[in-house]
């Protein structure tokens, strides 16, 4: 009892009182979005799920890199909100096969295709010719815009070139051969002439469907290969305009039934006064400034739908077209209104309204959809569903020029994606995407391009060397080695970027800023092994592989990596079976050890013959197999898998700085002692300059233009050199 009463006088010990620590604020993912103009946080209506519809393409040409800046951008953004944010996205597109521009490009086919079989004579097609370049030279004449005035006189002065040696040949008699010859010549460079010559005599008597089918089936064809060529994941569900057409007429029937919408001689318009005039709705939220912008109107109606008689039939100049009675030359569907067609704007609206609903998370597009085409979908949209929410958030991805300039064939700056990825890999194209940002103007040019090669080498070189590391053979515990200083403080500064890497996918998927904070890993890595190198220590195997696998998910989730591959860059393109890292490294790993013991027995037994052929197989031979041996004196040989072009291009590289660097020396060189002196010192200087920006991956080109600055005593100074290339 005492013992109990003592010890209820000292107090039981008792756990003391715990509290959960204070934390951060988690941060938001916030989207630029079009209808505020702000950075909104991101919040979907339905938990985790998000509904996205995205603007197709109108299928009637070849798919250039304007098609690429907004598709690519947008493939980024939703593999970051799916891979990385773990939304649930349903991403809906559509195809544009019904249009304005497809029925005149279809027609003109189909028209020069038939004038082309007839096979006209020289005389006939040299009268025709005359005949088209007459109302071409009105069409010139009233062109203000200076593009398209440019187009037009270059059409001009290549038919006028092509025209003379067959009016040439027709008076001299020449040989019927000969003359068909030219005729053949003149055809082909007066296509576009004719085409549209031929549409506005005989388009309207074009009556076959099918004719205007087939166009947008083979160029929507040839736009998924290139989407599939720049690894853009494909929609969860495509829509087809020529597939919702009767989707199409009960939306526009419901839209007139709500009082927004009226027919006018077989066409159905959009009644924008009273749409804006509702206490529940409002007309132009992406750009009310732009709203009585008639040349932007006309231009979201159409080139065939902005005649007089159609512009007469609206109440007001803002209407635009819902429905369009369908002309001679035009295909055509039965409806309440008469035969007619689809307007351009409606089809967005039937087609994401059947899927997505009332209201959706995410619209998107390129930034000159605003006005009309987007502000033209929420106004008949809200219509139709009677609310006021029909989009929730509006992404629109940045403006791409050429070199500076806007992209134009008049100005031959037009790229297809098929001929940008004749010069760089999709991989390539992404990283140039993946450094800037998806809402700004992207310059698409040499210095964008090399700026993106240049980032794809340095990360590249990097999970070359982390995968040297690990290569090294240790036993199990070996895997495992003591942390010292340099190892917390990489570990550190490891999960710094972690998180500045998700901040800034947060600050609506900055992408430019995640890429420098990648490259600062990656700067901060190479400097601790090379401290280790020059230790004659090896790196922690653990940690560089960590910061590797984490940088390889993240490019993964960009789809800077599409191939399977636990560790950087896969070795043997896309869609190959083999691997060939792991089947081919073994082999080169037993040829590298055996070489080193070759030169070893060599240098002891003084054989430069062999050392020579050592140094042929790294320079020579192996290059030309896609392997770079990279030799350290002290250290084991490091093998690496590179790219056969690359390895290739860097050893005519180097020839360059070493022919350039002689060249240098001579320029220089003098008999003097200062001049003695000052050629010494600048030979230590070539270098030391050669080997520092060698391995650090710079062009050599650059190395070049900055060893032709430097000038000898008594020589005046040459233009400045690279800032950025200076010891």
């Amino acid at each position: 009892m005492a013992g109990s009463s003592g010890e209820q006088g000292k107090g039981r010990r008792v756990q003391p009182k715990w509290s959960p620590p204070a934390g951060t604020e988690p941060c938001k993912l916030r989207l630029y979005n079009s209808l505020t103009r702000n950075k909104d946080v991101f919040i979907p209506q339905d938990g985790k799920k998000v509904t996205w519809y995205c603007c197709g393409p109108t299928v009637y040409d070849a798919s250039h890199m304007g098609h690429a800046r907004s598709y690519i951008s947008f493939d980024i953004l939703r593999r970051v909100l799916k891979d990385y944010f773990q939304y649930d996205v349903f991403y809906c597109m559509n195809i544009t096969d019904i249009d304005d521009k497809i029925i005149r490009r279809a027609r003109q086919n189909h028209l020069f295709a038939q004038y082309r079989e007839r096979k006209p004579p020289a005389t006939q097609l040299l009268e025709d010719i005359r005949a088209a370049l007459k109302p071409f030279s009105v069409k010139l004449s009233e062109t203000t815009d200076p593009g398209k005035r440019q187009m037009l006189e270059r059409i001009q002065h290549t038919v006028e070139v092509a025209t003379g040696p067959l009016d040439q040949a027709v008076l001299a008699g020449l040989s019927e051969e000969e003359i068909n010859s030219r005729a053949e010549t003149l055809l082909e460079e007066a296509k576009d002439l004719l085409s549209d010559w031929l549409d506005s005599t005989c388009g309207s008597e074009v009556a076959d469907n099918s004719i205007f089918s087939q166009l947008p089936k083979f160029w929507e064809g040839e736009f998924h290969r290139d989407m599939e060529a720049l690894n853009v994941l494909p929609p969860d569900a495509l829509t087809r305009v020529s597939e919702y057409v009767p989707e199409i007429v009960d939306f526009v029937q419901k839209i007139v039934d709500n009082g927004y919408g009226y027919a006018s001689n077989g066409s159905v318009y959009f009644d924008t006064m009273k749409f804006a005039s509702s206490e529940k709705h409002s007309y132009g939220k992406l750009v009310p400034e732009a709203v009585g912008d008639q040349t932007a109107l006309q231009e979201g109606e159409g080139d065939l739908s902005v005649s007089a008689d159609r512009l007469s039939e609206k109440r007001s100049p803002n209407d635009f077209a819902l429905w369009k009675a369908s002309k001679p030359g035009e295909p055509s569907w039965p409806c309440p209104w008469g035969k007619g067609r689809p307007g351009w704007h409606i089809e967005c609206s039937a087609m994401a309204g059947t899927l997505l609903g009332a209201s959706m998370d995410i619209h998107g597009g390129g930034f000159d959809l605003r006005f009309p085409h987007h502000d033209n979908e929420l106004a008949q949209s809200e219509a139709y569903f009677e609310n006021d929410c029909w989009v929730r958030y509006f992404l629109h991805t940045g403006h791409l020029t050429i070199a500076g300039c806007k992209m134009s064939k008049s100005l031959k700056n037009f790229i297809t994606i098929k001929d940008a990825l004749k010069k760089h890999s999709a991989r390539q194209l992404r990283l140039a995407f993946l450094m800037h940002s998806w809402k700004d103007t992207l310059d698409y040019s040499s210095n964008t391009m090399e700026s993106a090669l240049q980032y794809e080498k340095f990360m590249n070189e990097f999970f070359l060397n982390v995968k040297d590391v690990l290569r090294a053979p240790v036993d199990i515990t070996g895997q495992f080695e003591k942390w010292e200083d340099e190892e917390t403080e990489l570990n550190k500064n490891f999960y710094d970027k972690k998180r500045a890497v998700h901040e800034a996918l947060c600050d609506n998927v900055d992408t430019r800023t995640v890429m420098e904070e990648m490259r600062a890993l990656v700067s901060q890595c190479n400097l601790y092994m090379a401290a280790r190198k020059a230790a004659r220590r090896r790196p922690n195997r653990a940690l560089l592989e960590s910061v590797a696998v984490y940088l390889t998910h993240m490019l993964k989730i960009f789809g800077a990596i599409e191939e399977e591959s636990s560790l950087g860059f896969p070795v043997g393109g896309s869609k190959t079976s083999l691997n060939l890292e792991s089947t081919l490294m073994p082999y080169l790993q037993v040829l590298s050890e055996f070489r080193e013991g070759v030169r070893k027995i060599a240098r002891e037994k003084k054989v430069p013959e062999v050392l020579q052929l050592s140094d042929a197989l790294r320079d020579d031979i192996l290059p030309e197999l896609g392997v770079r041996f990279e030799d350290h004196e002290g250290l084991p040989t490091v093998v690496k898998l590179v790219d056969r072009e690359t390895l290739l291009r860097e050893r005519e590289e180097k020839k360059k700085v070493g022919k350039v660097g002689m060249t240098v020396l001579d320029s220089v060189e003098n008999k003097t002692p200062l001049g003695l002196l000052h050629s010494l010192l600048l030979r230590i200087y070539i270098y030391a300059f050669i080997l520092k920006y060698a391995s650090a991956g710079l062009r050599c080109d650059l190395v070049v233009e900055s060893l032709q600055h430097v000038r000898s005593p008594g020589q005046s100074p040459g233009p400045k050199p690279n800032k950025s290339l200076s010891l």
